[in-house]
């Protein structure tokens, strides 16, 4: 009998640790195309193309939510896997998590 524990949360493998890799990936991509949408797209090239300049909000909220949604999977996967990175990367995810909170608030006003 061996006191080694089965579930997987306490046997990482480095199967889990590419996983939370692509997750936070995943999750930095996403929240970097909802900022690039919002500071370089909506305001300057929407209007070069004769979009309306009060679609950034309509745009930024889904996408915002979504970003939040893909740090939070990030998240949970580092919490999962045992990667020498895991903290930082955890800390990461919490920021960009708090910055894109105050983006799709600041959204919401503006649409109301």
């Amino acid at each position: 009998m061996t006191n080694a524990p089965s579930q997987t949360w306490l046997n990482p493998t480095a199967a889990d640790a590419k996983s939370a890799e692509r997750a936070f990936s995943r999750s930095v991509v996403v929240s970097g195309v909802r900022c690039s949408l919002t500071y370089v797209l909506i305001p300057f090239v929407f209007p070069l193309l004769g979009f309306g300049t009060g679609a950034g909000p309509l745009i930024g909220i889904p996408v915002g939510i979504v970003a939040i949604a893909a740090n939070i999977a990030s998240i949970r996967r580092f919490r999962r896997s045992m990667h020498r990175w895991r903290r930082p990367m955890i800390t990461i995810n919490a920021a960009i998590i708090v910055l894109l909170v105050i983006l799709v608030t600041v959204d919401f006003t503006q649409v109301l």
